[in-house]
């Protein structure tokens, strides 16, 4: 064929021009004309699929039905002025609008602007916008209207290969086809019509072999041959279509799925290489045993002879490869090569990760044979108890019961007697004493002896006072006595430290406190916060002094010493400040004693105190 300025590419040439000629989308042929000749004509339509599949073909030919001047028909004459235009691109009243670079908001208006327009010659006004996931947000929201209640002499069609990009606006507006990817023989019996009309020489399994490698696009398909045929001269063969496409032969590929299913690991490098050395793909030989590996799989579990036709010409028996491998263990290859294709895309070692896979494949385990062991040990152990479940669980140790109390006690020592335990009380558990431990057949193992509690509570305080940090230290030393109250740590505040003890029962510095009690005296401690002025009542705990009256200063003795005090009428004159609260100075350790005339000054003064450093602090204090 002699080239000229005029030329045309096959995909072009070989353009469906009928609803018959879609190859594969015979349910859109049969919707559209179906629409066509009962007069339920929409408004707006779209069309979805993946690419090269005759989205845009069809907008076309139902845009010639329409405007068709025998029409409106189910199918088009392509003979009329009409139908010539528009298979041209030249008529007026069918717009195409590329959606991937008319994508803003001003070419919507204008789009909406020109609807108004009635056709020039043809009964309606088409727009086909290709692409039309590529609008902007804002594009969407001026189309909406229009698309909803457009004039009656306007129809739309709006094609993508992305309709989850759309908005659900959108969607709702459009009655909607999807249309499917062609498989293999559709596309290689078309593909031979086109060879047929050119006059080219092409076998049929190289037919075959570019329609698998299309993986369901026509265009694809079309490109691959017209491709083929502008390289190759004379007879064109399969060898002719590997060198094209990047693929490995047959036999080679036969091969490599061979030494995959023997674990052979050498034997499949070897076979990798080979197909590399004849010019191969890395990623085509990948795609390849993925085909073949696919067709085991689906051998495996029992499909039809019919559905395996991607890995035909191999050299190898698929099914009974299918049946030595098992479906667990073709499962797991088929994701290794996923992951391997998907990393090659985007790496420069595409060999090196192609022989990683191959190794991958030839070296792992039969997931089949690991399944029947476990499937085996667990009828060994019996019907109702797997194996997991037959070892011994460890179990937890208990926590230590809490020593009895003396009422406990004294019940104990009444029914060891031979007494009744009063009535009045509620019926506590007594503790197994020496007459009824021996009356129990197996004695349950007596829990560990708990280290006895120090017997100094205030120096247990004042220890796990300076374990503290910040603030909870500090609070934790304005206490001014501690003693045991069956087996609780009770603590003792001043009367006027309220605050302190606000925080000292915070619990989260309340399980700080716990911690560090149980660090201290090896055991879990129980305290508890009181003031002073509370506990006098109930009178001293044995073995420690009553706390000693706190002495309350008047609020105006305490002001007046303070304004009077020349460090803070010092801070005074050099912060500009002023006195907005005198509190009576606090103890700072836990013994007791009176408190002294010292008083502490809140707010700008206390600023100036800390900057003063220890000389201020120690002046503070003799005064």
């Amino acid at each position: 064929m002699t080239a000229s300025a005029g030329y045309q590419v096959v995909a072009r040439r070989y353009r469906p021009q009928l609803f018959a000629d879609l190859v594969g989308q015979e349910h859109v042929a049969r919707g559209l004309s179906g629409a066509i000749e009962s007069g339920r004509i929409g408004h707006a339509y779209l069309f979805t699929g993946a690419r090269g599949v005759g989205k845009t073909s069809a907008a076309r030919i139902y845009a010639k039905a329409l405007s068709c001047e025998r029409g409106p028909a189910a199918e088009p004459c392509n003979e009329c002025d009409s139908c010539r235009a528009i298979v041209a691109g030249q008529d007026v009243d069918v717009i195409e609008i590329d959606a991937a670079s008319n994508r803003g908001v001003d070419e919507m208006r204008q789009l909406r602007q020109n609807v108004a327009v009635r056709a020039a010659r043809g009964r309606y006004k088409i727009y086909i916008i290709d692409e039309v996931h590529m609008l902007t947000r804002e594009a969407f929201n001026a189309l909406l209207k229009t698309l909803e209640e457009p004039p009656a002499h306007v129809k739309f069609v709006l094609c993508t290969t992305e309709p989850e990009s759309l908005p659900i606006t959108i969607l709702s507006r459009c009655q909607r086809f999807d249309f499917t990817t062609v498989d293999v023989p559709s596309i290689a019996l078309r593909l031979a019509q086109i060879v047929e009309a050119e006059g080219a020489d092409v076998s049929p399994e190289a037919l075959t072999l570019i329609a698998r490698r299309a993986a369901g696009s026509m265009r694809d398909s079309q490109s691959l041959l017209e491709q083929l045929l502008g390289s190759a001269s004379g007879a064109i063969g399969i060898d002719e279509v590997h060198a094209l496409i990047g693929t490995g032969r047959e036999e080679r590929i036969g091969e490599l799925l061979a030494a995959v299913a023997s674990r052979d690991a050498a034997r499949a490098v070897a076979a990798l290489d080979a197909s590399l050395q004849g010019g191969a793909d890395p990623g085509g030989v990948l795609e390849q045993l993925l085909a073949g590996l696919r067709d085991c799989l689906l051998a495996s579990v029992g499909c039809d002879a019919v559905l395996l036709t991607q890995s035909q010409g191999l050299g190898v028996d698929l099914p009974a490869i299918g049946r030595q491998l098992g479906t667990a263990t073709l499962l797991a290859m088929l994701q290794i090569l996923d992951q391997s294709l998907s990393r090659m895309r985007t790496s420069g070692h595409a060999s090196l990760l192609a022989e990683m896979g191959v190794i991958r494949l030839a070296t792992l385990e039969d997931l089949e044979a690991l399944a029947t062991a476990v499937d085996r040990l667990a009828a060994a152990a019996g019907p109702t108890q797997s194996p997991v479940a037959a070892e011994p669980r460890p179990s937890l140790p208990r926590p230590p019961a809490p020593p009895p109390t003396a009422a406990q006690k004294k019940t104990t020592e009444v029914t060891a007697l031979g007494g009744e335990p009063p009535a009045a009380r509620p019926m506590v558990p007594p503790s197994p004493s020496a007459s009824t431990v021996d009356s129990v057949p197996a004695p349950a193992p007596q829990p560990r002896a708990l280290p006895a509690l120090p017997p100094d509570p205030r120096a247990m305080w004042q220890a796990a006072s300076s374990v503290l940090e910040g603030l909870a230290g500090d609070c934790a030393a304005e206490a001014i006595s501690a003693a045991w109250r069956d087996d609780v740590l009770e603590v003792l505040l001043p009367a006027q430290a309220t605050t302190a003890a606000a925080f000292l029962r915070r619990p989260e510095v309340a399980a700080s406190i716990s911690r560090a009690l149980e660090d201290l005296a090896g055991r879990r401690v129980s305290h508890a916060v009181a003031f002073a002025a509370a506990a006098s009542a109930a009178g001293p705990a044995s073995g420690e002094e009553p706390p000693r009256p706190v002495a309350a200063a008047s609020h105006a003795a305490l002001m007046r010493e303070a304004t009077e005090h020349p460090l803070v009428a010092h801070a005074r004159t050099v912060f500009d400040a002023a006195i907005r609260k005198v509190e009576p100075a606090r103890p700072r350790d836990v013994k007791p004693a009176t408190p002294s005339s010292t008083v502490a000054l809140v707010g700008e003064v206390d600023e100036s105190a800390d900057e003063r450093g220890p000389e201020a602090g120690r002046e503070n204090d003799d005064g």
